[in-house]
């Protein structure tokens, strides 16, 4: 398979001189297994520009089939949807995978493509679209892809996924704040809570089974993705956002014995001259410990070629 990145920011698309390397739009991932259609995770704004690219293939004639694993519904996540082509044309098969509580998983995507947002409706779509709600540790297949899943720190609950198929392993982990200072759920916290209290023994063991999770999701993966919006200093500023640092990254990747990890989910006011100091900085945190695994940073267009190709 091949992974392919087409958006790398994280909460809102920032194009501009200073983010041209990595690129500006929001999360969106490819995962093409060989000799089947497109399996994407997460549909922020570099969604658009997979969809163009999807209609020089059998979507322009209607004879395409894709699946797009949602982590989460916030809106950097799921912006991209109503401007990908592929929905246009019929005949094309569109499977949308996510987690959702409380409202019908349609309801949810239609809502940005009501009036007044948006004047093309969900329903007018021509695509054949399908929505499967997933539930944390579920295990699904979609086509000769095993598909497994666990649930991340994150306000109104994220979800991670492993793609596993050609003889190798692909792990997305965004978005997610580390698992030892403070559980998020599905309030909204307004203001930073202080990290000097100490957690009530359930909640602590609650983030230790997350974190455990999260582990066993990621174990000997070839490629493990994960949220590094903040540096260590931001993190501890807003802890109650949801985003973690590559300290913790390094730390789940180097538990679970990952063969290559990489920097996702970039702060929107993160530079691409930023970006490179970050990965020069952590590079030598990695070679200092004697770490097995490669360490990356996403960039949009980069490739990571996987397992059989």
């Amino acid at each position: 398979m091949k992974v392919r990145f087409w958006g790398v920011r994280g909460s809102i698309p920032v194009p501009g001189r200073s983010t041209n390397r990595y690129g500006g739009n929001t999360s969106c991932v490819e995962v093409r297994p060989k000799n089947a259609g497109p399996i994407i995770i997460d549909a922020g704004t570099g969604l658009r520009r997979l969809g163009k690219t999807l209609m020089e293939e059998a979507f322009k004639d209607g004879k395409g089939k894709a699946s797009i694993l949602i982590s989460h519904t916030h809106w950097d996540h799921v912006q991209g949807l109503p401007f990908f082509s592929p929905m246009y044309r019929a005949g094309n098969e569109i499977e949308i995978y996510a987690r959702q509580r409380d409202m019908h998983l349609e309801a949810v995507f239609s809502a940005q493509n009501r009036a007044p947002y948006f004047p093309v409706p969900l329903s007018a779509m021509h695509a054949d679209m399908r929505f499967r709600e997933v539930l944390e540790g579920t295990k699904f297949e979609i086509g000769g892809a095993k598909i497994s899943c666990t649930r991340l720190n994150h306000p109104w609950i994220a979800i991670a996924y492993r793609v596993e198929v050609d003889g190798a392993s692909v792990v997305y982990c965004s978005d997610t704040a580390p698992f030892a200072d403070y559980l998020l759920g599905r309030e909204f916290v307004t203001q930073a809570p202080s990290l000097d209290e100490p957690l009530s023994p359930e909640t602590t063991a609650e983030l230790a089974q997350m974190r455990a999770g999260v582990i066993n999701l990621a174990k000997n993966a070839d490629l493990l993705i994960y949220d590094t919006q903040f540096t260590k200093e931001e993190y501890r500023q807003r802890p109650h956002w949801g985003h973690s640092h590559p300290d913790d990254a390094i730390a789940i990747a180097r538990e679970a014995k990952v063969k290559t990890l990489c920097l996702f989910h970039h702060a929107p006011l993160r530079s691409d001259d930023e970006n490179d100091k970050i990965l020069a900085q952590y590079r030598e945190v990695v070679a200092a410990q004697n770490d097995k695994f490669d360490l990356v940073s996403a960039y949009e267009g980069l490739e990571i070629p996987l397992g059989d190709q």
